[in-house]
């Protein structure tokens, strides 16, 4: 029979020879702040009666009766405790897994409680009547449950909910930051939707303001027209009661020379008269605007000469002065330039912008400080200088301006265009008073004879032509260039022609009889302009590759040849002295070239490239056009 003490013993042993070791019971807190701790429960070696244990070994045989298997099978079963507890003995090292659930049987949580609490007694009955239930078989497996872990349970739960009411309370300051926000931004909203109305308000009050402002300039539009139409009425007649002093001016000068020149040479009476003819008064009265002309081939043959069996005269026909090659403005010329030697170094002073369109050409007035320019935008323009003003506006031609000239008289104006016409406008009545048509091509110059009754004019059909403007007709058609005759230009007080074509010669013809008097060869690109000296024996000439060139007219021989290419030079001028030489060049400069030296250099202020130059009479002033539209003025 196996007693309670027995069973008692038998486990002690087996305690103290296999395990001989501590139960550690660990509860496992989790701490806010910290991280985990165990706190360990030792079970103390020493028996409380002092028993002295045999030891057991592995190699002995036990021989059990069958009395005592009950007594083996509940030794198995506080094995099989034993080692349940040993297993839940683990350390939580890692505070990032959650604290799991230790499992402990309801008999080890109370004798670890029995010996915590040092109720050695108390323990004592437990476990007597506890084997001797299991021995009995009065205690059932299915109630031996693990006694729950409520504390640690607790703490996680509580960590759980803290960290909830953190989260809670971040999201409240979130919702709280949100909401102000929100506010802030309801605000702004607000204000921009006020400024937006008053903006909306002063743009209809604005708009109001500028239709009553509108209604009220339309109804000034007829007064400032009427107004604009006076002044520039005012303004031309201003300009030709300037012109009608000089006129009485150099009338009574003549008058007073009269007695003097009454035993002169006939040349000097010729002269005279050249410079101030009779019939100016008389000329264009009974001139409205022409339309086509009989041709001229009916008047010239084939070669240019004249057929003597053609009866060709015309009641109204003028007649050549006689060619004395004599400037009577040459002193006065020779004067400005003794007392005005100025060099090569202009600067800009002034600039405007003179046409929308490329300016093709400049015309300077015989007398008066007036520049006439002719455009692309088909319309012709006079300006004051060198202040720039605007004193009048021509338009009439279906194409563009080539180019413009002053009749001598500064009374009237020829352009010639891309229409193929020649048109002559008269100051004092601000339209065209003639159109001269001949020519199947485009007109590119003209120049008026210093008597002011002709007119000559060059064209893409390679010929030249000289219109008699008191019959309104052309005199002689000047035939000899094989391409596009570029320029023409009388020699003052003469009736020598100079002409310069794309076939690389300059010719020099004789207006009487429309012959070809002499022929310059030396270019080798085309001839784009050519001028005669204030003297009348040098010509300049310049070609398509910037090649300028320098003829002695005695000898028709090139003196000197100038490079100021490689781009193409468009024209040439001679200062009134004829020591400098201007040359409009493609590459947007104005070349000046010193004649004495050959020194040259350059003038840069045009974007695009120089059309046209000229100086002025004293040479102390001098104007550029170009395709930019502008006109600039260098002194």
């Amino acid at each position: 029979m196996v007693t309670m003490e027995t069973v008692h013993n038998l486990v002690k042993h087996n305690r103290a020879t296999e395990v001989k070791m501590a139960a550690r019971y660990e509860v496992a807190e989790e701490s806010v702040d910290g991280p985990f701790y165990l706190e360990k429960v030792l079970i103390p070696e020493d028996s409380e009666d002092d028993y002295i244990y045999d030891e057991v070994t592995v190699d002995d045989e036990l021989s059990i009766t069958e009395g005592e298997e009950d007594l083996e099978t509940a030794i198995k079963a506080v094995r099989d405790k034993t080692d349940a507890t040993e297993c839940t003995t683990q350390w939580v090292s890692s505070p990032k897994h959650p604290v799991p659930k230790i499992p402990e049987v309801v008999d080890d949580f109370l004798r670890n409680y029995l010996v915590k609490m040092g109720m050695k007694r108390t323990l004592d009955c437990f476990q007597t009547e506890w084997f001797e239930m299991i021995h009995k078989g009065l205690m059932k497996a299915d109630r031996m449950e693990f006694v729950p872990d409520a504390h640690t349970h607790n703490q996680i739960l509580d960590n759980e909910l803290k960290n909830i009411q953190r989260e809670r309370d971040s999201y409240k300051q979130a919702a709280f930051e949100a909401g102000e926000t929100i506010v802030k931004l309801q605000r702004e909203r607000d204000f921009h939707r006020m400024q937006h109305k008053r903006v909306v308000q002063e743009k209809n009050r604005l708009i109001e303001d500028i239709k009553k402002l509108k209604k009220h300039y339309a109804s000034y539009e007829p007064a400032l027209r009427q107004l604009n139409e006076k002044y520039q009425t005012a303004v031309r007649q201003k300009m030709l009661v300037s012109l009608e002093r000089d006129r009485a001016f150099s009338q009574v000068q003549n008058l007073d020379s009269s007695p003097r020149t009454a035993h002169s040479s006939p040349v000097t009476q010729t002269a005279l008269k050249a410079a101030n003819p009779p019939q100016e008064k008389e000329k264009f009265q009974k001139s409205p605007q022409k339309g086509a002309h009989p041709p001229c081939d009916n008047i010239t043959s084939y070669n240019g000469i004249k057929d003597p069996n053609k009866n060709t005269k015309h009641p109204k026909d003028s007649e050549f002065p006689a060619s004395t090659r004599v400037n009577p403005y040459l002193p006065q010329i020779k004067a400005f330039s003794s007392a005005n030697s100025k060099s090569a170094n202009f600067s800009l002073s002034k600039s405007f912008k003179a046409h929308t369109m490329a300016v093709s050409f400049l015309a300077l007035h015989p007398r008066k400080m007036i520049v006439a320019s002719s455009s692309d935008d088909q319309l012709w323009r006079l300006w004051g200088i060198p202040e720039g003003e605007m004193i009048m506006t021509g338009e009439g031609h279906t194409d563009w301006l080539s180019s413009c000239s002053f009749h001598p008289s500064g009374r009237f104006l020829g352009t010639t265009s891309g229409d193929a016409t020649v048109k002559i406008w008269d100051f004092a009545k601000g339209r065209c008073v003639l159109s001269l048509e001949g020519h199947i091509h485009a007109t590119w110059a003209c120049s008026f004879h210093s008597c002011g009754d002709f007119v000559a004019s060059c064209s893409m059909d390679n010929t030249a032509k000289v219109w008699d403007l008191n019959s309104e007709r052309c005199r002689c058609t000047l035939r000899g260039h094989v391409d596009s005759v570029n320029s023409i230009s009388f020699l003052p007080f003469s009736n020598i022609l100079l002409t310069c074509s794309a076939d690389k010669t300059l010719s020099l013809w004789d207006a009487r009889a429309g012959l070809c008097a002499q022929t310059f060869y030396g270019h080798k690109h085309s001839s784009n302009h050519a001028v005669f000296n204030a003297t009348g024996d040098t010509i300049a000439s310049c070609d398509s590759f910037g090649v300028v060139k320098l003829w002695d007219v005695r000898s028709v021989s090139a003196m000197v040849s100038i490079d100021t290419g490689p781009h193409p030079s468009n024209q040439v001028a001679f200062s009134p002295n004829g020591r400098m030489l201007a040359v409009a060049s493609n590459d947007g400069s104005v070349k000046m070239v010193e004649v004495a030296s050959l020194h040259l250099s350059s003038l840069i202020a045009h974007d695009e490239t120089v059309q046209s130059v000229i100086f002025d009479h004293k040479g102390e002033y001098l104007l550029s056009a170009g395709s930019d539209g502008a006109i600039h003025i260098w002194s």
